[in-house]
């Protein structure tokens, strides 16, 4: 446990749903209405350092928790997604699970998903 990380810290009132290895929370800087983030209740900054045990619990809560974005937001779709390493962008050095609800007409053209972290890779189906 880190007294910096903000995972490491998260105010217990904020939890959608826990279980004995990870929380589920809703993302303090959200990219679609919805958006929530599903970390560990150790702190470790990779998902390839996840024991079988945390990653059995993580995926219960990403499935919790898009039932739960199901009944409350009705999306039309999801992006889920883990930034692993300073290289993929991660920030916080504590392992989180982006689960965002896609819904129809939120962007232009939503084909391709998470391949536009390279843009000029993108759309490959122009190519």
């Amino acid at each position: 446990m880190s007294d910096r990380c903000p995972f490491c810290t998260v105010d217990i009132s904020n939890q959608l749903f826990s279980n004995n290895l990870a929380i589920s929370i809703a993302d303090g800087f959200p990219v679609s209405h919805g958006h929530c983030l599903i970390i560990p209740k150790r702190h470790f900054s990779s998902l390839f350092e996840a024991t079988e045990e945390e990653r059995s619990a993580l995926w219960s809560l990403v499935e919790q928790t898009q039932q739960y974005l199901i009944s409350e937001y009705a999306p039309n779709g999801f992006n889920i997604g883990v930034n692993d390493g300073e290289a993929a962008g991660q920030t916080v050095m504590h392992l989180h699970i982006h689960i965002i609800p896609r819904y129809t007409g939120d962007t232009n053209d939503p084909r391709g998903g998470v391949r536009w972290i390279m843009p000029d890779k993108a759309a490959y189906w122009e190519k």
